[in-house]
């Protein structure tokens, strides 16, 4: 058996992928079985299914904090690649959200240890990166800490970076961190935050944006950038996964191209926005149903956040594709799921 080294692995072998029931996840599993990895996953038993549709991935059943189930799941497995998170801007209980994404990734990465698996991806987020106030692209030597991030969410992928790094550092934790911008393609059941934004543009229902920018990636790519990292990442190191920086009016105007519809031209003050967000989180505690416009939203948007994977390309021979094809194929898998009626 070939052994995982500090800068990487040299064979395939059993691997354990969490969140596979998501937007990412399940294209960490076509990645990870196309490059023949035998899969197990980690699912809850609430978790969708739209997404889990191979017959050669073994499924254990269960939640990420729930240590029995961990142990189980990873039992036998030499790799780990822990995707799961809860990825809202917005939720009931925030707290609940830090907790789950810094507990569970502890959990998982105790037992990781206990199991002896010999190499771990862990996907963190650019959320966990400062961006620059003039717009410049910002890299993985800027962290942020619990005490700047902006809302919960952010805040969660910090302290549960943390988590990580203090393994390393402490246990020998032989983990690498990747940290996705923000992806977008096919598959997105929830849908995500930024799909939520597609799938609103796409139907008509955003005439006006705010001065914002995001770094835009395929989704597929960033799921390939989890399996260099695995090969040839360096234990401890962070990689930006990412794409195109795109200015959202400019995501907005491509979208409307794509499905034929004229692209908004009313630039909204975030004075004007405010109220809005406020009203709609309202709404939400009475209808249980997550608010488009949250008021974190509204607070990271007074940045571009804009992220270089120049790291990644260097050191893990990372690409990415276009980022109008993974707009061209979140609308497109949108369109044929029955999310655009």
């Amino acid at each position: 058996m070939a052994e995982a080294t500090q800068t990487g692995i040299s064979d395939p072998g059993p691997v354990l992928i969490t969140g596979a029931s998501g937007f990412l996840g399940a294209a960490l599993v076509d990645v990870f079985r196309a490059a023949g990895f035998p899969v197990r996953i980690l699912v809850r038993a609430s978790s969708p299914r739209t997404n889990l549709t191979w017959t050669d991935v073994e499924t254990a059943e269960g939640d990420m904090r729930d240590a029995a189930a961990v142990a189980g799941a990873m039992r036998g497995m030499r790799y780990l690649v822990h995707a799961a998170a809860d990825y809202r801007l917005w939720a009931p209980d925030m707290e609940e959200l830090v907790r789950t994404n810094r507990d569970g990734t502890r959990l998982l990465m105790e037992a990781a240890l206990r199991a002896g698996v010999e190499r771990i991806v862990y996907t963190s987020s650019v959320a966990t990166i400062k961006p620059h106030d003039d717009g410049t692209p910002a890299d993985e030597t800027r962290p942020l800490t619990p005490g700047t991030a902006i809302g919960a969410y952010k805040r969660s992928k910090v302290v549960a970076e943390r988590v990580v790094d203090e393994m390393v550092a402490r246990d020998g934790l032989p983990a690498v961190i990747v940290n996705p911008s923000t992806p977008i393609g096919p598959r997105d059941v929830k849908p995500t935050p930024t799909g939520r934004i597609i799938q609103e543009a796409a139907l008509g229902r955003m005439p006006a944006f705010v001065d914002t920018g995001l770094n835009l990636a395929h989704v597929d790519d960033v799921a390939a950038g989890h399996l260099l990292a695995l090969q040839k990442g360096r234990l401890g190191e962070k990689y930006i996964l990412g794409g195109e920086n795109v200015l959202l009016s400019q995501m907005l105007a491509d979208i409307a191209g794509m499905v034929g519809r004229k692209p908004p031209t009313v630039n909204l003050p975030r004075a004007v926005v405010y109220p809005i967000a406020f009203v709609s989180e309202q709404v939400a505690r009475f209808t249980g149903k997550a608010p488009f416009a949250t008021i974190d939203g509204i607070r990271m948007s007074r940045y571009r956040m804009f992220f270089t994977d120049a790291k990644a390309r260097t050191e893990l021979a990372y690409t990415a594709r276009p980022y109008r094809e993974g707009l061209s194929d979140a609308i497109r898998w949108f369109r044929g799921a029955g999310y655009l009626r």
